[in-house]
């Protein structure tokens, strides 16, 4: 798909205000920085390449802990009978100045090149809502005990879905060359 050919149509977003976005949940668990950090020179990881690659790994095994808040329990009746959750949560960490971010390389990687921060899963972006699946290993109660969860302690969560297969696009996907590279090399570093 090529952007050369298409026009750019202005939109007025004023009549609709302000949004607002009320947390349900707080995230307990041991990572205290996030690998990436949106700032005024761009996405920067934290730490070397490998490093950072290896954290990825690691926290899809590690268990995190979501706590909703006890007026919302009652939201979650029935999770339990899903093996997997998206969960939506907010970048509180990311600066205004990583909000004003339009481009990035990729995972803060200088050997790709820049990217618009709507094709890439940056945390810099203008609302960071961030998005994670996440394999539900128990409930207990308002806690909710999962694995694969790359937010920070102490983000705050904004929503819980189930993990639907059957909601999602199976044939004629297609993803960025640089997505798919990045992926194998955290796949190739997993096996060796």
């Amino acid at each position: 798909m090529t952007t050369n050919n298409v026009r750019n149509i202005p939109v007025d977003l004023s009549g609709y205000g302000e949004i607002t976005i009320r947390p349900v949940a707080v995230v307990r668990n041991n990572v205290e920085k996030p690998f990436l950090v949106a700032g005024k020179n761009g996405l920067e990881m934290q730490g070397g390449n490998d490093e950072n690659i290896s954290d990825i790994r690691s926290r899809r095994d590690e268990i995190s802990e979501i706590i909703v808040d006890e007026k919302y329990c009652e939201l979650l009746e029935g999770v339990e009978d899903y093996s997997h959750l998206i969960v939506l949560f907010w970048g509180h960490e990311v600066t205004e100045e990583g909000r004003s971010l339009k481009r990035i390389h990729p995972m803060g990687r200088k050997d790709y090149p820049e990217m618009g921060i709507f094709s890439t899963c940056s945390p810099a972006r203008p609302n960071p809502v961030l998005m994670t699946a996440v394999k539900l290993h128990s409930r207990k109660g308002n806690v909710l005990e999962v694995s694969g969860f790359d937010a920070i302690d102490g983000s705050p969560v904004i929503d819980i879905k189930p993990f639907v297969i059957n909601s999602l696009p199976k044939e004629n996907i297609r993803t960025a060359w640089w997505m798919e590279e990045l992926h194998k090399e955290i796949e190739e570093k997993k096996n060796n």
